[in-house]
């Protein structure tokens, strides 16, 4: 079996070899010369100190990605995890579909400190969270992967990618499409416009949230009946803003879980809905080390001074990743809005409308 770190156990890898000996095959990251592979190949690692484990097993070194792109490689996850010993990369299928989900199982358990480090950096324009994860959780998904056929990147095979398409094309509209992968900014007008050849109302839209009330990213969209659902799936992957939107057909009980799970996004809070448009944005993300300067480099294409920003600190005095921006004109703010989920430094940056009283209610927050 194919791997780059110095941890796995012989049971491991006998057991595992097994169960991936349908990904090992023709892929490039199982029985390939290390020397001569794409991924980076740094000198083997020195396995953990004996010490690190006294009286108990070393955890199995895996983590969960969330979040992936549609048409994410294995070459994709070694370029994201550079630096570090990728043993094997599992993609999670359900009902046919890709969920944007994998695993990856690093060389040696040290390895998954720095792994969670990558947590929120980007695979293209989609942010990737990272999470910990155990070796049972590990198996039973190579289990669920085997029964289903699965397994290897969501694009490596023809049959692969054609069935993932098949998967929403195969299946049962009600007239309710969910939106998946939008600005966090993105208001109900903006999706109306999506769908512009469709006829939609501010009702029909549902923005959901998370239980903090912030935006999650996806929406519920209420079409007129089931072939108008249908037709717009024919929107799926086009651009909202900066960011392709996937849409998948769903239901009103669907809607219903995500609202219980969360809720939906407050109005005051959905984008551009703001009832009075200001010049005022809130910038949400930024590395704690972010000055003024940063900030405006960051929207250098519009005119502003170090007085026009506000980088908010907590009790403590320390920024809390927040600042505040006033555009000389709520059409300069509008615009500004392109500028969502763009990095600064190593941080992708969230944008939101916002006013001079939120600003001034953070300030007295703070100090």
């Amino acid at each position: 079996m194919y791997y780059r770190g110095k941890y796995m156990d012989s049971t491991d890898a006998r057991e595992m070899g097994f169960k991936r000996q349908r990904v090992m095959e023709g892929s490039p990251f199982f029985g390939a010369n290390p020397g001569s592979s794409y991924i980076y190949n740094p000198p083997p690692p020195q396995p953990p100190p004996a010490y690190a484990y006294i009286g108990q097993p070393p955890p199995f070194p895996v983590v969960r990605l969330r979040g992936l792109p549609y048409d994410c490689t294995e070459a994709d996850i070694a370029e994201f995890f550079h630096g570090l010993d990728v043993v094997d990369v599992l993609f999670v299928h359900k009902g046919g579909k890709f969920t944007g989900e994998a695993f990856s199982v690093l060389g040696y358990p040290l390895q998954v400190d720095f792994a969670l480090q990558r947590n929120r950096h980007n695979i293209g324009r989609r942010y990737v969270e990272v999470f910990r994860s155990k070796k049972d959780e590990y198996y039973k998904a190579i289990a669920n992967e085997v029964s289903d056929g699965r397994g290897g990147s969501p694009r490596r095979a023809v049959p692969r990618a054609r069935s993932y398409d098949e998967g929403k094309d195969l299946a049962e509209h009600t007239g309710f499409l969910r939106l998946r992968g939008l600005p966090f900014s993105a208001s109900k007008e903006d999706i109306i416009e999506f769908f512009k050849d469709f006829v939609l109302s501010d009702e029909k839209i549902s923005i959901t949230a998370t239980a903090d009330g912030r935006p999650t990213g996806e929406a519920y969209a209420e079409f007129a009946n089931a072939e108008d659902s249908k037709a717009a799936m024919s929107r799926d992957r086009m651009t909202l803003g900066n960011r392709y939107i996937e849409l998948f057909p769903s239901s009103r009980e669907e809607l219903d879980e995500a609202i219980t799970r969360g809720g939906l996004l407050p109005k005051a809070a959905d984008g551009k809905e703001l009832s009075v448009p200001t010049g005022v944005l809130r910038m949400r993300g930024l590395p704690f080390s972010a000055g003024k300067d940063d900030i405006i480099e960051f929207f250098k294409d519009f005119a502003l001074s170090e007085d026009s920003i506000h980088v908010t600190l907590n009790f403590e005095g320390r920024p809390t990743g927040e600042a505040f921006v006033e555009f000389n004109s709520a059409e300069d703010a509008k615009a500004a809005l392109a500028k969502d989920r763009m990095t600064l430094g190593s941080r992708y940056i969230e944008l939101f409308p916002s006013s001079l009283e939120e600003l001034n209610e953070s300030a007295s927050r703070g100090r």
